[in-house]
């Protein structure tokens, strides 16, 4: 990001109201300002360190884009998400979302693998259903299941390059008129005499706006209780992301553009214990991300660094079954470190603070290590709510603050062979 689009401190101490004051430029929060700007809005984007810094969740060189949800009403945020990104990508003039098929697999009894089936049906998403014989078929060997697994492929895959993301909707945001500031750290929001609110930062600057957006990602939980008491249940997770080396003669056969057949490698999940993930090769030439869903709590401001993720022999295992001895399982060769911010259901946090703010503060938050795929819709979500109440098109009952009162396990799900696999043991004990 230029130094140009960074307001002056000088400017920024005036009594200028914005109509929307977006707290943290993550992902979320820079998609909700380049909504906001782009609609005509006076909009403010405030990070408590730099623009595109690495401490948070928004960073990094891969994530995936799948409509392949357990949940069904993910699925029309993850479709819209694919419209928004190419809609982005036109008005920036560079791509950041690169498709590919995504494969799904897990046990053939298991829980949450028939629930995306499930999904897919309701949403008319067309899948190719194989066992482990047409899983060998259709590619060439290059991954294989047990025999007592079944897969499901389908169209909507992809991966999505994380910082050039979010560079992406600031640059945008910028165009569209909106203040970009970082290193300004916000430690308050308090209701304003006269409407509105007041943002208050770290080095005595006050921001006026008539709406707030906060999306501050692992430190949610700790702004929202300072502004409001409220503690809402988000666990800041350390969790890190592994690629793995793939054996001389067969680097093609899991690249995103081509491999065996010609067809490029898919994104991919794998349902049980560990709950895999990973990306075809495109960020390291020759290396596959491979990675378990999964981490350990700790405070954002004051992380271990280096625990990241668990699990670690599981994985080796994973790795030397499914990839046919064609990727090296004896470790990862480049691990990088990230952060989630989870809820107990894994579900978002799309809502209004409420109390004595009403509907003038929005809460962004609790992505759970899914969400970065979503923001273009997230963002506009956010962007709806804050200027005029209600959202279309999301089903925000998922998504209230209120479904933790007096359940502090949120949303009852059946297939909880996947939330017990993403740490949320250590999270339950640390409420």
């Amino acid at each position: 990001m230029e130094s140009s689009v960074v307001e002056p401190a000088a400017k920024a101490k005036t009594t200028t109201t914005f109509d929307v004051i977006v707290v943290g430029a993550g992902v979320m929060g820079s998609s909700a300002a380049y909504q906001a700007a782009k609609r005509g809005e006076k909009t403010l984007l405030l990070e408590q360190y730099d623009f595109l810094h690495h401490r948070g969740s928004s960073h990094g060189e891969s994530r995936t884009i799948r409509a392949t949800y357990p949940e069904d009403y993910y699925t029309p945020l993850v479709l819209e998400s694919y419209a928004l990104w190419r809609r982005a990508e036109s008005e920036v003039g560079y791509q950041v979302c690169f498709k590919s098929r995504q494969l799904d697999m897990g046990p053939a009894g298991s829980k949450t693998l028939r629930a995306v089936i499930s999904t897919c049906r309701k949403h008319s998403l067309a899948f190719h259903e194989m066992d482990s014989r047409k899983i060998r078929d259709e590619f060439s060997c290059r991954i294989q299941i047990p025999d007592n697994w079944t897969a499901i492929s389908t169209e909507h895959g992809g991966v999505i390059k994380p910082t050039k993301a979010v560079g992406m909707f600031q640059t945008l945001a910028f165009k569209n008129g909106a203040v970009l500031r970082d290193n300004t750290e916000v430690k308050d929001i308090k209701r304003g005499e006269n409407g509105g609110v007041l943002v208050v930062a770290a080095n005595g600057e006050v921001f006026r706006g008539r709406k707030c957006v906060v999306t501050v990602g692992a430190w949610t939980r700790k702004l929202v209780k300072a502004v409001s008491g409220f503690e809402i249940p988000i666990q800041p997770l350390e969790t890190r992301v592994c690629y793995w080396r793939i054996k001389e003669g067969h680097k093609r056969d899991y690249d995103l553009v081509g491999g065996g057949g010609g067809k490029g490698f898919p994104t991919f999940a794998s349902f049980g214990d560990p709950y895999v993930y990973g990306t075809p090769s495109l960020e390291f030439p020759g290396l596959i991300k491979v990675a378990v869903h999964n981490g350990y709590t700790c405070d954002p401001d004051d992380r271990p660094w280096g625990l990241g993720a668990v699990s670690m022999a599981a994985l080796k295992e994973w790795i030397a079954a499914m990839f046919s001895g064609r990727v090296d399982p004896s470790g990862p060769v480049k691990t990088q470190l990230c952060m989630y911010s989870m809820t107990p259901d894994e579900d978002f946090v799309l809502d209004f603070l409420g109390g004595e703010f009403g509907k003038d503060v929005v809460v962004g938050g609790g992505f759970s290590g899914h969400g970065f795929k979503m923001a273009p819709a997230v963002g506009r979500v956010l962007a709806d709510l804050a200027l005029n109440g209600v959202a279309e098109g999301v089903e925000l009952d998922k998504f209230r603050i209120r479904r933790f009162e007096g359940n502090r396990k949120g949303n009852v799900k059946d297939f909880e062979d996947q939330v017990n696999h993403a740490g949320f043991k250590g999270l339950r004990s640390s409420m």
